[in-house]
């Protein structure tokens, strides 16, 4: 991984030119691979210590503590409208940061399996199919096909919407605030 560290808000990558390449870390969620930009991915850590939240929407498996910061942790399978995730000793948190207006977000989302880190090129990613995903159409940045399997780009932004990143921010803020009262 690179150390550099760029300024530049972080967009799309699948919007790049033709004959770009992105890095993109790829994982499983029930039988179907999925992606995003290794730009956004700041950790993978071990499934566990993960607390409830009540009146929470039902994709937000819990908070986690972080080295000291609360991270709100999203159950994608249930994000997409499916039932929640079955936890096995593969499963993960992908910690991401995610874009809202002017603010970054961290984040976690459980995922059944971390698989690979790919190059892709950006000529080689088809536009968002408007059927036969198994989630909302809004939700993917793009098409890739990897060793004889298509990988569905997430768009991070339309995933987790600008209002539900709002709730989250609002659970990290009162649950931090009771970590630093106990």
């Amino acid at each position: 991984m690179s150390t550099a560290t760029s300024t530049a808000p972080l967009k799309s990558q699948a919007d790049g030119k033709p004959g770009m390449i992105s890095q993109y870390l790829i994982f499983s969620l029930g039988k179907e691979l999925f992606a995003v930009g290794t730009l956004r991915v700041r950790e993978i850590i071990e499934y566990g210590n993960l607390t409830s939240v009540p009146m929470m929407p039902s994709f937000i498996r819990g908070v986690i503590n972080l080295r000291g910061a609360v991270v709100p942790v999203i159950d994608l399978n249930a994000r997409f409208g499916r039932a929640r995730t079955e936890i096995s000793r593969r499963t993960c948190i992908v910690i991401l940061e995610v874009q809202s207006d002017e603010d970054t977000h961290v984040l976690g989302i459980v995922v059944d399996a971390v698989s690979a880190v790919r190059q892709i090129d950006s000529a080689s990613i088809e536009p968002p199919p408007s059927f036969g995903t198994r989630i909302r159409a809004d939700f993917i940045d793009g098409m890739a096909k990897i060793n004889n399997n298509f990988v569905i780009l997430l768009d991070l932004g339309k995933v987790l919407s600008v209002d539900e990143i709002s709730v989250l921010n609002g659970i990290t803020t009162s649950n931090e605030a009771q970590v630093t009262a106990g």
